[in-house]
């Protein structure tokens, strides 16, 4: 019974299953790649996107087997999200094409970015250091100290985000930020739950986690949803299998701004809201237009 939980604690924390693929390059994107260092000292690897000077998107991705390129299937294993790559340039692509530049980053622990302070991934306590970060990046950047920024972020990114709009001189302090889109925020431990996973192997698999010095996987961005300043809007597809619909719905609940929730009729695939991002760019411009035009 060890050995299951303990695949389960991998399963949701353990990192080197997100290398970057793909490059700017390939889309016909105007780059530079670009390092920078959260507050306790991490290095953060992403591409700095070159599209206008005046609007920024800053994309954070989902954990565990994504980076700042998306997810591939390869080197996944037998249970794999989504059968073929997604890649996130996809949506760098039409931001850039719509005067927006973009930057992507790999969280602490993914892609080649450098291994955090702790050492496992932990749902967004963590990496919310390093959504901080990339705003803080942008903003003394000297091509892009007079734009205006709107956040895309991604499941463990959108959790991340939350934490880092509740963390002690954070998110709330940067007046540059003029909207968020949270797609499909989730827990780690009801993302278990939500898999089928019973309630006494999350127990023991958090048990594992917190011994080894990870994190608690029962944590909650939720209290922290309501530091949140800025009109966002939450897209979640209504027939991921994958999700706690209730958690979704809290997380809207919670937002005390101007706010959208976007409900997509996708298939029975959580990854398929992912690769629907880069796909169809309509409602996603449309709200990044809105707010960070004015």
């Amino acid at each position: 019974m060890r050995v299951i939980a303990k695949y389960f604690a991998d399963s949701m924390t353990k990192p080197g299953k997100s290398l970057v693929f793909g490059n700017p390059k390939d889309f016909g994107l105007a780059y530079e790649d670009v390092t920078f260092k959260a507050n306790d000292g991490v290095a953060l690897s992403g591409w700095l996107i070159k599209g206008g000077k005046n609007k920024v998107i800053v994309q954070s991705h989902f954990g565990i087997q994504c980076s700042r390129s998306g997810y591939t299937p390869k080197g996944k294993g037998m249970v794999k999200l989504w059968k073929n790559d997604i890649p996130f340039l996809n949506q760098a692509k039409y931001l850039a094409d719509a005067g927006y530049s973009v930057l992507m980053y790999d969280f602490r622990n993914h892609g080649n970015s450098e291994a955090g302070t702790c050492v496992w991934v932990s749902g967004g306590q963590e990496e919310s250091k390093d959504v901080i970060a990339a705003v803080d990046f942008i903003t003394h950047h000297p091509d892009y100290k007079e734009s205006k920024i709107g956040l895309l972020s991604i499941c463990m990114g959108a959790v991340s985000t939350a934490y880092a709009y509740g963390a002690e001189n954070g998110l709330q302090k940067y007046t540059n930020i003029k909207a968020l889109i949270a797609v499909q925020p989730i827990g780690f431990a009801l993302f278990l739950r939500a898999m089928g996973v019973p309630g006494f192997l999350v127990n023991r698999a958090n048990k594992i986690n917190l011994k080894r010095g990870g994190v608690d996987l029962y944590a909650s961005c939720l209290p922290y949803v309501k530091s949140i300043d800025v009109p966002t809007m939450v897209v979640q597809n209504k027939n991921d299998p994958w999700t706690s619909f209730d958690y979704v719905k809290s997380y809207y609940d919670e937002l005390k701004v101007e706010k959208e929730m976007l409900w997509i009729d996708l298939s029975k695939r959580r990854a398929a809201a992912y690769d629907w991002m880069g796909k169809y760019p309509d409602e996603i411009l449309a709200f990044f237009e809105k707010h960070l035009s004015q």
